[in-house]
């Protein structure tokens, strides 16, 4: 593996293809389905499975991480230059002979880059949904075309950078050797993008039409917990990524103590020093096993804090019935993060409930995200004034 050109271009055209072909699937699906659509309503389909396989590869992402295949391919884009592992399979037989149960093994390969294919069709599919939406709106301009819904270009093209982005991530993770840091930022913009594709969809639906329920008044305070809970849910979920790639969730295996105690021997400096190697501390020696216990336990305090905020904030919204079906959704999410997170600790990190944690994760961003621009949304959509109350007819998930 030390022999290897950490970046080997040659593969790139053929990844390319196979990030076309596997994109014409849900591309060829879309028209079919919904070819006597708008077409702007078309372009809202489009990113709504998008949506749908961006959250299919974040939990694929998770899964690689968990089964060590970060590194199958220890190269990038390829595999030891090849555009899939079959033709690597020398290089790939040399390192699991010297290494069996080592980061290269051909099951690895095959799951690492079946991850690079994954994310290279999620990327096929947002520079359609960017060409699309600027081809829409250039006809619209030019001839005042109706498409049924509002067509931006700034949030595809928001999302289209940030997929790009993404990848850079996610090259670095390879040839940074599993960085904490960088797989960390990795996870993190999986997320959002997830995001940004939830955002696109609030800001593009249909207006709620004539005779829909009455409506519901949200005061603004509330308003404004929901926001504290959107940023106490990204720092929680920072916290957690900073545990998975440090794999500081084994320090503690009991609950709900640690170690038999309910403040553990804990190293905050050593644990929380950001730039360093896997394993490493910031003078290159191994990281203690005190600095591993403060990462785990300080995801562990940030979850009860994030749990109680929650179940409160879904406590608050469920008052509103606009709001009821993002409240419910809400008190299940979390308390099924709260299951699998238990899960991680006394089952002794069990794959199944690691990526069920990751997916939780994933799909709370994905609500209040929806939540909090479609309130937006709705709130300018009523022009709402610096103390005003705002009114909804409905928040969709």
């Amino acid at each position: 593996m030390s022999t290897v050109e950490l970046y080997d271009l040659s593969p790139v055209l053929r990844l390319m293809l196979t990030g076309l072909v596997l994109a014409a699937g849900p591309l060829a699906w879309i028209w079919l389905r919904h070819k006597k659509a708008t077409v702007g309503h078309q372009l809202r389909m489009l990113t709504l499975l998008t949506l749908f396989l961006t959250f299919d590869l974040v939990l694929f992402g998770a899964f690689t991480r968990l089964t060590d295949s970060g590194l199958g391919c220890p190269d990038w884009p390829g595999c030891y230059g090849s555009a899939s592992p079959l033709g690597a399979q020398q290089h790939i037989n040399a390192a699991q002979a010297a290494m069996p149960t080592g980061p290269v093994t051909h099951p690895k390969a095959w799951i690492e880059m079946i991850h690079r294919y994954l994310a290279t069709s999620v990327g096929v599919l947002i520079f359609a949904m960017t060409v699309g939406a600027w081809l829409i709106r250039r006809r619209q301009r030019k001839f005042g075309t109706k498409l049924g819904t509002d067509v931006s270009v700034g949030w595809p093209l928001a999302t289209l950078v940030w997929v790009c982005l993404q990848g850079a991530f996610g090259a670095l993770t390879v040839t940074m050797k599993l960085f904490p840091l960088i797989v960390t930022m990795h996870l993190l913009g999986g997320l959002v993008l997830l995001g940004l594709l939830r955002a696109q969809l609030a800001m593009s639906a249909l207006p709620s039409p004539t005779g829909a329920p009455a409506f519901a008044a949200l005061p603004r305070t509330l308003w404004w917990c929901v926001l504290g809970v959107f940023f106490a849910l990204w720092f929680q979920i920072a916290l957690g990524g900073w545990v998975s790639t440090n794999y500081a969730v084994l320090a503690c295996t009991e609950f709900p103590s640690c170690q038999g105690s309910l403040w553990p021997a804990m190293d905050f400096k050593q644990g929380f020093t950001l730039w360093r190697s896997l394993g490493a501390n910031a003078d290159g020696g191994y990281i203690s096993f005190q600095a591993l216990t403060a990462i785990h336990y300080v995801h562990r305090l940030g979850a009860y804090v994030l749990f109680v905020m929650v179940l409160a904030l879904s406590a608050a919204l469920y008052r509103f019935p606009a709001c009821r079906t993002s409240a419910v959704w809400l008190g299940v999410l979390i308390s099924l993060q709260a299951a699998t997170g238990m899960s991680n600790v006394v089952l002794g990190w069990p794959l199944i409930a690691a990526v069920a944690h990751t997916g939780g994760a994933a799909a709370l961003v994905v609500v209040m995200t929806g939540l909090i621009f479609t309130i937006q949304r709705a709130g300018s959509s009523v022009g709402l004034g610096r103390r005003a109350k705002l009114s909804l007819t409905r928040l969709p998930v």
